[in-house]
């Protein structure tokens, strides 16, 4: 049975449909991506799963419960990460974390032994017993993400989990969301928009403008886009490319850095260049499709081409 199950959810605002008719499921153990630009519904759609949202048509259940029937069951097994940082500034660090702690009823030891770990996973050890409103905005993210992952909850909610946060505390991040995973089989639910984060993903769910438009593990979505980019550099351009489309039947695009063309095996192509082109090789790379080329292929645009008056919640 899937842990989490979602069937034709609609959410509307003021009329407009945010989430349309989207459907999937999770399986236990899984991390899942939900990948797409701000404002495709991929915070409404998480808000829904943690019950801080109604829905206006379909259903939804996590850990089997209904979000709309169970509210208050599906909240004790899940744990959430939000987009804004929502700390007790007049609290401690170790405050802040304590106090979740007695909000899930967990056993005083073992609350002050995860306490201690998850301060050390995220780089805050020795600023635990400072003041939250004396903490700049990255090490407040920090903190948000500890507080989350605390419990150890069956399955944990990531809204843009890592966004502002430095590289090294990304890394730690998830280092120490894989070692939780291996060693008690959570299931991470995860929204972002950063191309690494999904391809560390189990499955990832492309969402734009409410609707699911693709839903598959990163290498099955990579796999739709049929070849790999070729690069080069060639001390006459101009001849490479009237070389390429004669001798081998392809059309090369012009870019200021070179020529670049796509092919099927990229890796045997390579040497073919080399056999069939008179004029010298300065440079040759080979880049495999990713899921940023995926969205690309399936949308017509990169998610950065949304500008700032484009950018809604969600």
């Amino acid at each position: 049975m899937p842990i989490i199950e979602v069937k034709d959810l609609v959410k509307r605002y003021n009329g407009n449909e945010a989430v349309r008719g989207v459907s999937f499921e999770v399986s236990e153990g899984e991390t899942f991506g939900f990948l797409g630009p701000n404002g495709a519904g991929k915070t409404t759609t998480i808000n829904i799963l943690c019950t801080l949202l109604g829905f206006d048509g379909g259903a939804a259940r996590v850990n089997g419960f209904d979000c709309r029937k169970e509210p208050g069951r599906v909240r004790s097994s899940i744990g959430l990460v939000f987009q804004e940082i929502t700390l007790d500034n007049e609290l401690t660090a170790y405050e802040n974390l304590k106090f979740h702690c007695y909000m899930y009823n967990m056993e005083k030891r073992l609350a002050e032994a995860r306490i201690d770990e998850i301060l050390s996973v995220v780089g805050l050890s020795d600023r635990g017993g400072d003041l939250v409103n004396k903490f700049s905005g990255g090490m407040k993210r920090r903190l948000e993400i500890a507080r989350g992952l605390l419990h150890r909850p069956r399955v944990l909610f990531l809204d843009e989990p890592t966004l502002g946060l430095d590289p090294q505390t990304r890394s730690h991040v998830w280092e120490f969301i894989r070692r939780l995973k291996k060693t008690e089989g959570n299931t991470v639910f995860m929204t972002t928009h950063y191309m690494d984060e999904a391809e560390a993903c189990d499955r990832i769910a492309i969402i734009d403008n409410g609707r699911i438009i693709a839903c598959d593990r990163p290498e099955e979505l990579k796999r739709a886009i049929k070849g790999d980019t070729i690069y080069i550099k060639t001390e006459d351009d101009e001849k490479a490319l009237r070389e390429i489309e004669e001798k081998l039947g392809l059309k090369p695009k012009a870019t200021d850095a070179g020529l670049s063309l796509l092919v099927e095996g990229g890796e045997k192509f390579i040497p073919r260049l080399f056999e069939r082109l008179s004029t010298g090789i300065i440079s040759v790379n080979l880049k495999k499709p990713s899921v940023e080329d995926v969205f690309i292929n399936l949308t017509g645009r990169e998610i950065r081409d949304y500008g700032p008056s484009q950018r809604p919640r969600g």
